[in-house]
């Protein structure tokens, strides 16, 4: 059945976290918003679901009890190389392990509580810019107008906006051979004996997992590594998990004694770390479709819900006629980029020490001796609370 047509003031591709938390931001302000988003709530999404500090504040500004919810607050870090040594850091600011299925679908209420109109199932197929009209949205739901269009549909850009460079395979594994820069995601959960308040980071060969508690009494366990591996071991995941996670002892131990929820895992492919744009073909970009930090630097959510921070407050200033579209999205720049350029340098920095056998070991031997540098590293990919 097709939605009757509707003019609002902002739509917003894609209900992840950046899109849900800019939604409830101007929801609040009396902004009308529209969200797009092709699943159903709760769903799940490849994430290594930690969240630093820096973001409680914020979430419980947006009406999310975190404290009703009883999540483990993560203060210890532990990273290993493939050759079975362990760093042991305690982490300055910390954070808290929460499940994407539990975290989106809770912001999803409290945004719709707010008069947010969610359409779910809801693929947008194309956009006409009008200028300064706004877009008229083209769905599979039927057409809606809006005045500011908003992309927050993570890491893979649409066809009608980037014709050719990408498309969403999060249900493949297929993977480009010999493509170092092209990597693939793959998340489960487990339940293992780890300690609620630790988050280890495992490496092995051109690549790295984490694993850390997250409610449920499950254990969130993902990893990143690149085409190649998967190409070079049949494009089995199985398979690659033996013969190359697994030369780590610490990853074998979890392979082989934990309980997987699901043998299945999630996977996504074609994943690249950069920064992109934060305006393109009028649409303002958020979260990981403006840019995304390497997962080892474990704070990719906050990045999107503090970039929802900085455009609401920036679209807040257009929508009360402060200021032109044209002074919002240079705003929005300036913003981002003070944010999170630092980290995102950072992060593809750090990424070069990691995932390599003998590298990887002196790194993680030297920082063992030298905590406060240990300290510094850690601090470059996370930011103060807002």
């Amino acid at each position: 059945m097709e939605t009757q047509a509707k003019t609002y003031d902002c739509g917003i591709i894609g209900g992840g976290l950046a899109g849900l938390c800019l939604a409830i931001q101007l929801a609040d302000r009396g902004v009308s918003v529209v969200l797009f988003e092709k699943n159903q709530f709760p769903f799940h999404k490849v994430c290594g679901e930690y969240i630093s500090m820096e973001s409680w504040d914020f979430l419980k500004s947006l009406a999310l009890d975190l404290d009703a919810l009883s999540l483990p607050v993560i203060t210890n870090l532990g990273i290993s190389s493939e050759k079975g040594f362990m760093l042991e850091h305690k982490l300055q600011m910390g954070g808290f392990g929460i499940s994407r299925f539990s975290l989106d679908h809770a912001l999803a209420r409290i945004a719709s509580s707010k008069g947010v109109d969610i359409r779910e199932h809801c693929r947008v197929n194309g956009l006409q810019n009008n200028g300064q009209e706004g877009f008229e949205v083209k769905t599979g739901l039927g057409n809606c107008h809006v005045k500011i269009l908003c992309g927050s549909y993570g890491k893979y850009t649409p066809q009608f906006l980037s014709p050719g460079v990408s498309r969403d395979v999060s249900h493949e594994v297929a993977a480009e051979a010999g493509n170092e820069d092209n990597y693939i995601g793959v998340k489960y959960h487990i339940k293992t004996d780890l300690a609620p308040n630790r988050i280890e980071l495992h490496n092995f060969k051109d690549g790295y997992c984490g694993v850390s508690k997250v409610d449920q009494e499950w254990h969130c366990l993902c990893y990143l590594t690149t085409s190649r591996n998967l190409q070079e071991n049949g494009k089995d995941i199985k398979e690659m998990e033996a013969n190359v996670l697994q030369k780590n002892p610490f990853l074998k131990n979890y392979f082989s004694h934990a309980d997987f929820i699901n043998p299945n895992p999630l996977v996504i492919s074609n994943v690249h770390f950069s920064k992109k744009q934060t305006l393109t073909d009028g649409v303002f970009l958020l979260g990981d479709a403006a840019g995304s930090i390497t997962p080892l630097c474990g704070n990719g959510m906050s990045m999107g819900m503090r970039a929802s921070k900085i455009l609401a407050g920036e679209l807040i200033h257009y929508f009360e006629k402060k200021q032109t579209k044209e002074a919002t999205a240079a705003n929005y720049k300036t913003a981002w980029d003070n944010a999170f350029a630092r980290r995102i340098t950072a992060g593809y920095y750090l990424q070069g020490l990691f995932g390599k056998r003998n590298t990887t070991d002196l790194a993680l031997r030297t920082l063992d001796k030298l905590p406060r540098l240990t300290n510094k590293l850690v601090s470059l990919t996370h930011g103060d609370r807002f």
